[in-house]
């Protein structure tokens, strides 16, 4: 202490400025280290700590991060000639003329202070008409900016949705991802609001790391005539510190943003689920229960938010000290070595007027100096928040590879990865015939229903399926449509294109009468078919329900056809789209539930004249006589599949 009280003033001051600073800074980082952890502990509750800790790995700006960056910008620009590249060089050109426009109105700004300093009416009418002139150009200039940075995130969130949608889309992957892998929870969110925030964060961060950069280089340029290259280099090596500071600080905003989704998500879907749900919910009158449900989320996702605000309220106070007001006072300090340094003797013969004009366009340009380096230190925060959205999106890119190569994973359960074999090991395509040999019928869970299932229908062979609920047969059904992979044997089937499922609760799509008969054909492939709407309506003459082409207004007429036909409308309308299609093969599971006896009795023996075969699910023995084959499972792991004559007794009511 001694020793320090002999330094200069200035030194002492210095060095108790700096042990603070450097004591506040350890301070700070250990307080916000351990809020973190607590935020983030208290907001995961029991049901989502496994998933959110799988979820929140490697959430960070490093080398992992930009590796998946990478990887969606080439999502985004695929080439180098391409619509985006095209953008992306108009928004760095808009943001060069916006730059080259601030500076022009620096300069015509100084000027016309000037002259009203020094009384000047002439040069301030030139000034004047000057800025009147650039006016226009100026408001080009920046509209410009705005409609081609509103473009880029446009052509972003299109070409990312785009490929996305390909993936999720492709075969039964929308199934299967779904239903066989659990990795990925509402995945809605993640191919909406996820995407478009990625998308916007991206094309942000491109102007508000290249605008700062561009004017670094150009303010920095024109002020080193003027103050010399040691003012932008102290204000560089200022930029190098406070970038290395914040970013150790906001290290918790990636794992935070990653939990804000996931919390938004699971709220999104409580909500849809009691739509979806709402009969059954009303049926057991669980109002009040459903409520507790959807408050506990939405209480989960207010806790989060209220946390994530106190960080960011923190972390606001110290990004505007270090990257705003620093770097101001920096800004001033270097502005002003120049005009009162005695020995520079650049303004030691000039005017008081001079002198002011020269101080206010170098302060002005200093000032916007001091602000890009303020907002390219903030940039860190964007690039923060960018490394959530890169994780959700990159991981479900992951997940929709994995399952489009066969690759399953379910946690939760089992802990099970299953892959799928070859198809063209397992699945065998050949027309008029459906053979089992040797099959082990198997859940994704990995329950085995049947060991080893042997058997085979040939094209107009008719089979009935009967067994207890929980014997397979939906499972045995779902095999067939490749919808659950194949645990082992050989399955020999036609061709997708040949197989038609319709299950108890028909799909109605949205769209016209005409799309609910010919779905998934689309009103040009019905066209290029060949078939008109003529034809149509035979089809609904044989299932009884040409009615519906009058009361709904033509073939044209849209309605949500889930609430404007009846149950039985729509198994019906089901059947019509079956018989459109004509396939080699159909599976009816219950889809003739809500049918009279008399209309269900015509439509399968349509079906017989039409040449598609059945496999039926139903319980109604009057459907017996309609099939040759007769496959009973029952539940415990045998079956027997021997064709129906007058000593077989019939299975149902």
């Amino acid at each position: 202490m001694a020793g320090m009280s002999k330094l200069p003033a200035v030194y002492r001051h210095g060095f108790v400025l700096a042990s603070s600073m450097a004591l506040s800074y350890w301070v700070t980082v250990k307080w916000l280290h351990e809020r973190s952890k607590q935020l983030l502990a208290k907001d995961i509750n029991s049901s989502m700590k496994s998933h959110l800790a799988k979820k929140d790995r490697n959430v960070a700006v490093d080398k992992n991060f930009f590796r998946k960056l990478i990887i969606l910008l080439k999502i985004l620009v695929p080439k180098v000639f391409c619509g985006e590249s095209l953008f992306l060089v108009l928004v760095a050109a808009s943001l060069v003329a916006r730059t080259y426009a601030d500076v022009w109105m620096i300069k015509n700004s100084t000027s016309v202070e000037s002259a009203i300093i020094g009384r000047s009416s002439v040069l301030f009418k030139e000034c004047l008409g000057r800025f009147a002139y650039a006016m226009p150009w100026i408001a080009l200039v920046n509209n410009a900016l705005k409609y081609t940075l509103e473009e880029l995130k446009l052509r972003f969130r299109k070409r990312l949705s785009l490929y996305l949608y390909d993936q999720y889309l492709k075969g039964y992957t929308y199934y299967q991802i779904n239903t066989l892998d659990s990795r990925i929870s509402n995945i809605d969110q993640l191919l909406t609001q996820d995407v478009e925030k990625f998308c916007t964060s991206v094309a942000d961060l491109y102007t508000n790391i290249s605008k700062p950069f561009l004017d670094i280089i150009i303010y920095a340029r024109k002020l080193s005539g003027s103050i010399g290259p040691s003012g932008p280099s102290l204000l560089v090596l200022y930029l190098v510190c406070s970038g290395l500071v914040l970013t150790r600080l906001r290290r918790p905003i990636g794992h935070m943003t990653v939990a804000e989704q996931q919390f938004e998500g699971e709220f999104r879907y409580v909500n849809s689920r009691l739509i979806t749900n709402c009969e059954e919910i009303a049926f057991y009158n669980g109002s009040r229960r459903e409520k507790m449900i959807i408050r506990d989320g939405f209480e989960r996702l207010i806790k989060h938010l209220r946390s994530l605000i106190i960080f960011r309220l923190v972390m606001g106070c110290i990004d505007s000290v270090v990257a705003k007001y620093v770097s101001t006072c920096v800004g001033y300090y270097v502005v002003s070595r120049p005009f009162l340094d005695p020995m520079n003797t650049r303004y030691a013969n000039s005017t008081y007027n001079e002198i002011l004009e020269d101080y206010y366009s170098s302060g002005r340009m200093l000032m916007r100096l001091a602000e890009a380096v303020g907002r390219l230190v903030l940039a860190g925060r964007e690039l923060t928040k960018l490394a959530g959205f890169t994780t959700r999106v990159t991981d479900l890119i992951g997940v929709l590879s994995d399952v489009n190569q066969g690759n399953y994973v379910r946690t939760g359960i089992n802990n099970t990865t299953i892959d799928k074999k070859n198809d063209e090991e397992c699945i065998r395509t050949q027309d008029g015939i459906i053979k089992f040999e040797n099959v082990k019928l198997m859940t994704p869970n990995g329950d085995v229903l049947i060991e080893n299932l042997n058997f085979t229908v040939r094209s107009g062979q008719n089979v009935i399926v009967v067994g207890p609920n929980g014997c397979g047969k939906s499972s045995l059904f779902r095999t067939i449509g490749e919808l659950w992979p194949l645990a082992s044997g050989i399955l020999t089937k036609p061709g997708s294109g040949h197989l038609f499922y319709i299950p108890q609760k028909p799909y109605m799509t949205i769209g016209t009468l005409r799309d609910q008969i010919i779905y998934p054909d689309s009103h040009g492939d019905m066209r290029r078919k060949g078939i008109k709407d003529d034809n149509l309506n035979e089809l609904l003459d044989k299932v009884q329900l040409t009615y519906l082409v009058q009361r709904e207004g033509g073939f044209d007429g849209v309605q949500d056809w889930m609430d404007v036909l009846s149950g039985g409308e729509k198994q019906r309308i089901a059947m019509a789209r079956l018989f459109y299609h004509k396939p080699q093969f159909a599976i009816l599971d219950e889809c003739t539930s809500a049918v009279s006896v008399d209309v269900e009795g015509f439509m399968y023996e349509y079906c017989r004249t039409a040449g598609i075969t059945l496999f039926t699910v139903s319980h109604r023995k009057s459907l017996w006589k309609y099939h040759e084959y007769c496959l009973y499972m029952d539940g415990r792991g045998s079956y027997s599949f021997k064709p129906i004559d007058e000593h077989t007794s019939e299975f149902g009511s």
